[in-house]
């Protein structure tokens, strides 16, 4: 029995271990990071960060537009006396007020 598993080993364990070592070789990848000190993240993070500050701006732009559009409609309601048309635009005022506060917001937030 000792002598079948010995020959066993040779004839099956050895190719095996030879193939799992030659497959591991040939399947690794090279990778390319950084250092400790985290300088190869800027290549990254710096163009996502340009495309964050330009989407909130581009909210912030609109916010300030909404806001002027549904104060001048929130004044000639006012002036017409019609209570739907002053509830609309107090809405709209609200919704302009949150889209160009929107900077501030995310940078109290941390973002």
């Amino acid at each position: 029995m000792r002598n079948k598993m010995k020959r066993f080993g040779k004839r099956v364990l050895l190719p095996a271990m030879a193939a799992t070592i030659m497959t591991m070789a040939s399947v690794s990848t090279k990778v390319y990071a950084a250092g400790g000190d985290g300088g190869g993240t800027a290549a990254v993070t710096k163009p996502l960060d340009n495309l964050k500050t330009l989407i909130i701006a581009v909210i912030g732009a609109v916010g300030v537009i909404i806001l002027a559009k549904n104060v001048m409609e929130f004044a000639q309601a006012y002036q017409q006396q019609d209570s739907s048309t002053m509830n609309s635009a107090l809405k709209g005022i609200v919704a302009g007020v949150m889209m160009a506060g929107i900077s501030s917001v995310l940078t109290f937030l941390g973002f």
